[in-house]
């Protein structure tokens, strides 16, 4: 049996994760929502921002915040361009075809960040390195940093879409792109924005992780367990992300101590089990789209 301090520490440990797993899949779920197409190369999106923030803040000398802001800002383009010039132009193809496509765009992205930084794992200077402790117990600055930066988007994505005209108009484009159009709203400039919002989710994401994971080609591939918490809650609802991530990420260092056989895939066993139990997940849309 675990010790009390130890369970509070694997708690806060596994929801920290939770929450880094939801930063990445709220642009995998975006991105569905939007264009119904599954970005497999968000999670390297999300390595590469990291990688672009430990160069702005620390190559160009800017510091972390400044430096996370012009990452934010060169990844939005990114995603922009990534979507108006080349996702644009196979619409209407096999999703085959762009499963392919997005797994390229993760071989490329791993690739250009290997022969830019190195193959080898990197660190990258934060204002929340150090640990925390309270009652005996002592967790890393930095796990607190993830949780909160996660509360602080999600309210901030609620806001967006809840009272700005663009938030609005982005649902709208979502739910009916045909009827959007004729209201005149410029639909194919909303998606590409939307896939700019969801690099730079990714590129905040990268960044919060980087003092746990530290900036590595490799960590993209934690997207497949964000993607892994999406299907778990429900893909293409955003509480419901929230939810399966959380779960995976609390499930994960418990089941990691008491089963180290399984160690690294107890997100898939849940993902499997869900998906036998529930298909459409723990909370399924509130709303079909409309055709």
């Amino acid at each position: 049996m675990l010790p009390f301090d130890d369970v509070i520490r694997l708690t806060i440990i596994g929801i920290s994760q939770g929450c880094a797993y939801a930063l990445i899949a709220l642009g995998f779920v975006l991105i569905y929502k939007a264009t119904e197409v599954v970005n497999f190369a968000h999670g390297d999106f999300m390595m590469f921002g990291g990688f672009a923030v430990l160069t702005f803040s620390e190559g160009f000398g800017l510091g972390f915040w400044p430096g996370l802001v012009c990452a934010c800002l060169a990844m939005g383009l990114a995603g922009y361009l990534v979507d108006s010039l080349i996702m644009r132009r196979i619409i209407g193809q096999s999703q085959a075809s762009i499963f392919i496509l997005t797994v390229a765009f993760g071989f490329v992205l791993r690739s250009a960040a290997g022969m830019i930084w190195g193959w080898s794992p990197l660190s990258l200077d934060t204002p929340f390195d150090g640990e925390t402790s309270f009652s005996g117990i002592t967790v890393g600055t930095e796990r607190f940093a993830i949780v909160g930066a996660t509360i602080v988007l999600c309210f901030a994505l609620y806001a967006f879409f809840a009272r700005s005209r663009l938030g609005v108009a982005m649902q709208a484009s979502s739910q009916n792109q045909l009827a959007a159009y004729y209201m005149g709203i410029p639909v194919r400039r909303l998606v590409s924005l939307v896939w700019a919002l969801a690099a730079v989710i990714a590129t905040i994401a990268g960044a919060f992780m980087a003092p746990v994971t530290q900036l590595d080609t490799s960590t993209g591939f934690l997207g497949i367990k964000a993607l892994s918490g999406a299907i778990v809650g429900g893909f293409g609802s955003i509480p419901g992300t929230i939810l399966g991530c959380l779960l995976i990420g609390v499930i994960e260092p418990f089941s990691d101590y008491y089963f180290p056989a399984i160690k690294g895939v107890s997100a898939y066993i849940v993902m499997l089990v869900v998906l036998f139990v529930r298909p459409d997940g723990l909370v399924v849309q509130t709303f079909r789209k409309k055709v």
